[in-house]
């Protein structure tokens, strides 16, 4: 046999460095094969393929969006999700993004992922609260917290955790991807002077924000996006929220309305999430779940950063279209404190898997207010008076 003598000459050829024969190690090895009685495709059938080499299946998702398509941040979140998804799996798992409207209306996100209408969605939890008003915790709390304080919880403080164990009733799985930062407190047909100005208002908001306003005497309802506009210019709302300067300029409210208010006490922060149907994210290869969980933590990144980069030119655009800035009066923002904190109070009372999220978030609140008067607003506040 010549296997041992190719053996010893390999062996030999190694130890002393010389280079050895090509051809003649080829010609061994398959000699050796041979008389081994293994052919290539024996060889290849005995030994399996690393999992590393095993293909990826192709995935085919749709996303439906609680928002229209001019939004090009919070659909252009959904979107670049998408994109990043695509681009990290070779396109083997694409998800095909749908406007408000396309499938489900903008309000019906939810559902149709529990209920697996899509295996996705892009949305605000806010829409949410009229079915349980635990939902406010994953998007903004009235008078709660802001942006920094909010990816605090929800990333390292436990927030996510609580958020996902309540929502696997609704038969989803949440992953933070958006956020608008601080809003603005919206458009008002008529001067706001004092608190007494709120009352008999009707206003479109959405979350708890509109149960915070009802207490001080406003008529609120939720509007999808589409249809806050026509509202406004036949008379059928006297005010309506949005968003920030830079969605709110897309819309033209500046139109239908002059009083430009702030700030938005109802939405310190408003996080946008993406809704993936339980049943369909268990069915994922773990690398797909990975990549898609790091494309909308991108994306919550991508998100804030493009409001933040937007909305100052945005703001400068509608005051030349003639928009009045306007703070709220002190006494709105005190009563609108004051409520707010009662209404938490009555509702954890009654509610359970609310008052369980809401005694966990409010402590790790006053912690974090606590850091930031020391931490953050001494200099901000400073840096924000300041004339350069």
């Amino acid at each position: 046999m010549r296997a041992a003598p190719f053996a010893a000459r390999l062996a030999a050829a190694l130890d002393s460095g010389e280079e050895t024969n090509q051809v003649e190690i080829s010609m061994d090895r398959r000699s050796l094969l041979r008389g081994a009685g293994i052919g290539a495709a024996g060889l290849a059938a005995s030994v399996p393929a690393p999992a590393i080499a095993q293909a990826q299946p192709e995935i085919r998702w749709r996303m439906a969006s609680s928002y229209p398509k001019n939004l090009d941040t919070l659909f252009g979140a959904g979107a670049q999700i998408a994109k990043r998804v695509a681009a990290a799996t070779d396109n083997k798992f694409q998800i095909q993004v749908f406007a408000a409207g396309e499938i489900v209306g903008g309000l019906q996100v939810l559902d149709a992922v529990g209920n697996a209408t899509v295996e996705c969605g892009y949305t605000l939890s806010s829409f949410y609260v009229g079915k349980d008003p635990t939902f406010m915790f994953e998007a903004s709390v009235p008078m709660g917290l802001n942006t920094r304080h909010h990816n605090a919880w929800m990333i390292h403080g436990g927030g996510l955790a609580m958020i996902r164990e309540f929502m696997a009733d609704y038969n989803v799985v949440n992953f933070p991807a958006g956020n608008t930062g601080a809003q603005m407190g919206g458009w008002f047909k008529r001067d706001i002077n004092s608190l007494e100005d709120m009352k008999g208002l009707k206003m479109r908001i959405a979350g708890m924000g509109g149960q915070v306003l009802s207490r001080l005497g406003v008529t609120t309802q939720v509007l999808a996006a589409g249809d806050i506009f026509p509202a406004m210019e036949r008379g059928a709302l006297d005010a309506v929220e949005w968003a920030s300067p830079y969605d709110d300029e897309k819309f033209g409210f500046v139109k239908v309305a002059k009083n430009y208010y702030y700030p938005g006490f109802w939405e310190g922060t408003a996080g946008t999430s993406l809704y993936v149907n339980k049943d369909k994210l268990a069915t994922l290869p773990d690398s797909y779940r990975n990549i898609l969980e790091a494309a909308c933590a991108e994306a919550n990144l991508w998100c804030l950063a493009k409001y933040d980069a937007e909305n100052p030119d945005a703001l400068r655009r509608i005051v030349a279209q003639g928009a009045q800035l306007k703070a709220f009066p002190r006494d709105v923002l005190e009563a609108a404190y004051r409520e707010s904190f009662k209404l938490y109070g009555e509702i954890a009372a009654q509610n359970p898997k609310f008052k369980k999220i809401y005694d966990h978030w409010a402590a790790f609140r006053e912690k974090e207010i606590q850091w930031f008067r020391i931490g953050e607003f001494p200099f901000d506040f400073f840096i924000y008076s300041q004339r350069n």
